[in-house]
Formats: structure tokens, sequence, C-alpha cells
């Protein structure tokens, strides 16, 4: 059975340790983490402080309510094409392997354009 590099990336997320949130809100994509040719490659993007990985469908013109976490998370496109808005004016889409850090204690919610499914890392 052959394994995806998403989930290796995903396993690696939950034993890392440490991180920092200065690009908040910055969309990234999965593969601006691994630029070198190398067969495999690693890259800590997140200390996991509750260990959970949760599993999220947002169907088209659907919207994920408005609400906060008490703690750093990750939100990460697996497929789709979705927009994350925060109350500070942040509106990012994220589209296939991109991803968001979420701010603790910060209004925020999430718009499908298509049918959508995330990852939400705490």
């Amino acid at each position: 059975m052959k394994s995806s590099p998403l989930f290796f990336t995903f396993l690696l997320l939950l034993f890392c340790s440490s991180i920092t949130f200065a690009q908040n809100h910055t969309k990234m994509n999965l593969k601006e983490l691994h630029p070198e040719t190398k067969g495999v490659q690693t890259n800590m993007m997140f200390s996991a402080k509750e260990g959970k990985v949760i599993s999220l469908q947002i169907l088209k013109g659907n919207q994920l309510k408005e609400h906060t976490t008490p703690i750093p998370a990750l939100l990460v496109c697996v497929n789709g094409e979705v927009v994350f808005e925060d109350e500070k004016g942040i509106s990012t889409a994220l589209l296939s392997g991109d991803y968001v850090k979420i701010e603790p204690n910060i209004k925020h919610r999430v718009n499908a354009k298509i049918d959508s499914n995330l990852l939400l890392i705490k």
C-alpha cells in the first residue's frame, strides 16, 4: 500500500514540539515547505497542544459560522476552495494544499466557494 506524503506531513504535526505564529493569516502551500528535490523531506509546521485533528467538509455556498478558538490552530485545505476571514479584516482564499494559522481568541469564519474538505489541527 502506497502512503501519501500528505499523510506523513500530518502525522509529523502530531509529534512536533515548537512553532511561532509570526505568519498568522499568511496563505501558505504545502509544496513551499519542500523546495529541495530530495525523495523524502520533512518540515515541522505546527505544535499541537491538544493533539486534535478534525476533518471538516463545507459544501459550496455554506459557511462555518463565526467563532473563536482558545488555542492556536492550523486550517489546511485538502481540496476545494474556501475563504478564511477574521475580525481583523483578514480575508484569505485557500485552495488545495494551502493552509493558514489561526490565532487564539480572534473571531473567524470560513466560506466555501466550492465543495471543500479541510483539516483543522489543534
